[in-house]
């Protein structure tokens, strides 16, 4: 017996699948197929955030105390530069969210990512298993949904052998 559940939120009932007729099963398939796609975005969302972050923090990595006064090139935008002069080293200034800076001494400012990091892939994973749920829902419809239409094949069949 084919049957669904949201374990995950308490307020939604078991629904057995085979009591559902093909229209009802299409519609929950293709609002599975919405819900999947949303997810889908937000993971690549999320594995942008990620990468934002693991490469503020392996940057972080490679800086030096002892670079004051090193001649830099610092990015205007993705593919423009000007010449610069690191002044103190020892701090940096870090976007904390939604346009907010911090000022940061170079291993608080590691410290930062390494949380970021962490945080977004926790994130990350809890909407892969949910995803993952969700996929096992849709293809547990789609084989109730080939199951129901062969029976009405054979039955559509049967009728019209016994109408001949």
């Amino acid at each position: 017996m084919a049957q669904i559940s949201a374990s995950e939120k308490p307020q939604m009932q078991q629904i057995d699948l085979n009591t559902l007729n093909l229209q009802q099963l299409t519609q929950l398939k293709n609002q599975l197929d919405q819900e999947l796609n949303l997810f889908q975005d937000s993971l690549n969302s999320i594995k942008m955030a990620r990468s934002k972050y693991s490469a503020s923090k392996e940057a972080l990595e490679k800086f030096k105390a002892d670079w004051n006064d090193k001649q830099i090139l610092v990015p205007l935008t993705g593919s423009m530069y000007v010449p610069g002069t690191i002044k103190d080293a020892n701090n940096v200034i870090i976007e904390v969210g939604t346009g907010y800076y911090v000022e940061n001494d170079l291993e608080s400012a590691k410290a930062f990512f390494k949380r970021r990091v962490e945080y977004v892939q926790e994130q990350l994973e809890k909407i892969e298993s949910i995803g993952i749920e969700k996929s096992k829902i849709r293809e547990a419809i789609r084989e109730v949904m080939e199951m129901k239409l062969a029976l009405f094949s054979k039955e559509m069949q049967k009728k019209r052998e016994a109408e001949s």
